[in-house]
């Protein structure tokens, strides 16, 4: 059987901030927050645990994707949370919608929308 994503770590410097941006700007849901960690589900089950402690941000490390509906909206919603644009949503040679943000510590995130068509 062939492994499967359950959680996906994410280094951040300021938890509540963290938290803010994921929770509020892309909907995802908080299942727990204790000292220095929080743990959210996306609405496909994976769960984002947020870690406080140092992060070094590179584009060229791992880059979380998420699905979403309605890309310019859910793009819009990250940056008023914290988020920064890095690529406005655009059509991708392969079909899809997606753009790209920085979390408020730096790492990149993709949002993604199948295409309509």
């Amino acid at each position: 059987m062939p492994a499967t994503i359950r959680r996906i770590v994410v280094s951040v410097a300021e938890l509540g901030r963290a938290v803010t941006f994921y929770r509020d700007g892309l909907g995802l849901d908080l299942t727990q927050q204790v000292a220095g960690v929080a743990f959210l589900r996306t609405g496909g089950g994976v769960e984002l645990m947020l870690h406080e402690r140092d992060a070094v941000p590179s584009d060229l490390a791992v880059t979380a994707g998420f699905g979403v509906a309605g890309i310019a909206e859910s793009t819009e919603r990250a940056l008023a949370h914290g988020g920064a644009l890095v690529e406005a949503p655009a059509r991708q040679p392969w079909g899809e919608w997606m753009s790209i943000v920085r979390d408020p510590d730096g790492h990149l995130v993709c949002l993604y929308e199948p295409a309509s068509d």
